[in-house]
Parts: structure tokens; sequence; C-alpha cells
């Protein structure tokens, strides 16, 4: 897998292009997650880096996480099924498909090297604008596919 640069415009295009194909009726194929609630869920790492959101994390996860921040971009697909971290769960709750959609191509469309706000993530660690770039990338692909686009 060719883990791509999410600073890079042509790639940022792709991105958009595959969230604008999704539709209220996407179904995933693996997870517990329906789209709007996956869009919603999208956001939520990407508001640390743009936002500078903070999420409250265990200890352990401080101690532990940080060994395995290389796994964020490296060329190894996430696999599926992963727990997600408490702070990012989105299912469980109903979200409105349109407005997620937009508030996530609208992040993407924010997601610039100026625009990351802080070297540090809550659970990772001291990241670079690109490590930022290139896990962000990882991440919307991943879930992009579990909804087929």
């Amino acid at each position: 897998m060719e883990v791509k640069n999410l600073f890079e415009p042509a790639v940022k295009q792709e991105i958009e292009d595959r969230i604008n194909r999704l539709t209220s009726q996407s179904l995933p194929k693996w997870g517990k997650m329906n789209v709007a609630q996956m869009l919603a869920h999208l956001q939520e790492p990407m508001a640390i880096a743009l936002d500078g959101k903070s999420v409250k994390v265990n200890w352990l996860m401080k101690m532990i996480f940080p060994l395995f921040k290389s796994k964020l971009w490296d060329d190894k697909p996430y696999k599926q099924n992963l727990p997600t971290s408490p702070s990012f769960i989105t299912y469980g709750s109903e979200k409105d498909f349109e407005k997620e959609k937009h508030g996530l191509l609208n992040m993407v469309n924010r997601f610039t090297e100026a625009n990351i706000l802080s070297d540090r993530h809550p659970v990772f660690g001291k990241l670079t604008k690109e490590n930022w770039s290139k896990a962000t990338w990882k991440h919307i692909d991943h879930h992009l596919q579990q909804f087929g686009v």
C-alpha cells in the first residue's frame, strides 16, 4: 500500500472525490458505524491537528502507544475492526449525513501544513507535519475503503 501525503493537492482532490461518492445509503463492509457516523469519526482526530481539540487519555495508553506510532503512517493497511479509542467512538449516536459530509470535506480542505497547530498528539506524542499528513490520509483511506469508495 502506498501511503499518500494529504498536503498534496492531487491527493487531497482524490480524497474529496471519494467522499463525494458516498451517499446516505452507503453500507459498510465491516464495523459498527454507519456512513454518517464514520464521517463524524474521521473528523475527531483531524480536530486535534487543526483545532487543538484535547482528548482524555489514560496513562497506560500514553506509555504504550508511542511505541506503535509508526504504524499510523507505514505502508501496511490498518486491520479491519481494530478497536477505536473511546474518544473517537461515534456509533451509538445518530448523525446527519449531509452535515458530517460537509464537515469532513471542510476539514480535508483546511488540512494544510500551515494549519497544523501542534507537533504533539495526545496519545502518540511528537509527530512531524508529514507524519500528521500521512497518518490522516491512511485513516481516511481505511474508512473510505470500509464503505467501498
